[in-house]
C-alpha cells in the first residue's frame, strides 16, 4: 500500500513536469504522431464494438418501459444523453486504459528494468519528453475523437432497434434527440475524455517509470496501472459530473 502512494505522489509530480514541459513547448512531433496512431485508429474496432454493444442494449431496456408509459418520444433523446454525458467517454475511456494503459506500462516499464531509461539520460534525452509527453498528447487528443466517433455509432445502433423492433420511426427518434441533446452535453463529452486520456496516459507512464523487480514488477506495475487508472476515472467522473450538471435539468422537450 505504501508502494502506491508513493506512486501516486510520483504521478502528482510527472504531471507537473508534464505540464511545464508542454509549456516549454518540448515536444516530439514524430513521436506524438505515432502514438497518436496506436490510441486512435488502433483502438477504434473495440471502441464502436463496445459503443454500439451498449446502444442497442441501452435502447431495449428503455424503449420497452417508455412505450409502456407513453413515452415513445422520449426515447432517442434519452439514449443521446446518456451516451454523451456518460457512457461514450467513460467507456471509451475504460476499453483504452485497458488498452492503451496497459500498453504504456507495460513498454517503458520493460524499458525501466532493462536500463534503457538510463541509457537515455546517458544521451542526453529527458525520458518526460520523449516517451511521456507524446503518450499524454496522444491520448488527449485522441480519446475525445473515439468518443464522439462512438457516440455516433451508439446513436446509430439505437436508432435500429428502435425503429426495428418498436416501430419508432427515425423521424421521431431524431426530433427526440434534437430536444433533448443541447451543445453543453457535447462539451461535456469532450471535457471529461479530455481529462480521462491525460489520466490514461501519465498513471501508465508513472506506473512504467517506478517499476523495479523485473519481469514480475512488469507484469504487477502493468495490471496496477489498468486497476488505477479505472478508479481514477470513476472518481473523476463523479466530480466532474456533479461541477457540470448540478441543479435542475436542461433537457426537456422544447
Amino acid at each position: 500500500m505504501n508502494k502506491v502512494f508513493e506512486r501516486l505522489l510520483s504521478g502528482l509530480f510527472l504531471t507537473g513536469q508534464i505540464l511545464v514541459h508542454l509549456l516549454q513547448a518540448k515536444i516530439y512531433r514524430i513521436n506524438s504522431l505515432d502514438q497518436m496512431a496506436f490510441v486512435g485508429p488502433a483502438s477504434l474496432p473495440i471502441a464502436l464494438i463496445t459503443s454500439a454493444s451498449v446502444g442497442m442494449v441501452f435502447t431495449i431496456q428503455v424503449a420497452r418501459e417508455f412505450i409502456y408509459f407513453g413515452a415513445t418520444s422520449a426515447v432517442g433523446g434519452v439514449l443521446a444523453i446518456a451516451l454523451t454525458r456518460e457512457l461514450a467517454p467513460v467507456l471509451t475511456a475504460v476499453v483504452l486504459a485497458g488498452r492503451v494503459g496497459s500498453a504504456f506500462a507495460a513498454e517503458i516499464g520493460t524499458m525501466k528494468v532493462t536500463e534503457q531509461i538510463d541509457a537515455l539520460y546517458v544521451l542526453k534525452t529527458d525520458p518526460i519528453d520523449y516517451l511521456v509527453t507524446p503518450r499524454v498528447i496522444a491520448c488527449a487528443l485522441m480519446l475525445p475523437v473515439l468518443s464522439i466517433l462512438s457516440l455516433l455509432i451508439g446513436m446509430i445502433a439505437g436508432l435500429i432497434i428502435s425503429d426495428v423492433f418498436y416501430d419508432i420511426s427515425s423521424s421521431i427518434f431524431l426530433d427526440s434527440v434534437r430536444n433533448f441533446l443541447k451543445t453543453w452535453d457535447i462539451v461535456v463529452c469532450v471535457i471529461k475524455s479530455v481529462v480521462f486520456g491525460s489520466l490514461i496516459a501519465i498513471i501508465g507512464c508513472n506506473w512504467g517509470l517506478t517499476t523495479s523487480g523485473g519481469a514480475k514488477g512488469v507484469g504487477r506495475s502493468t495490471t496496477e496501472a489498468v486497476v488505477i487508472s479505472l478508479i481514477a476515472i470513476f472518481i473523476t467522473n463523479f466530480f466532474l459530473s456533479w461541477l457540470m450538471f448540478q441543479g435542475t435539468g436542461s433537457a426537456v422537450i422544447e
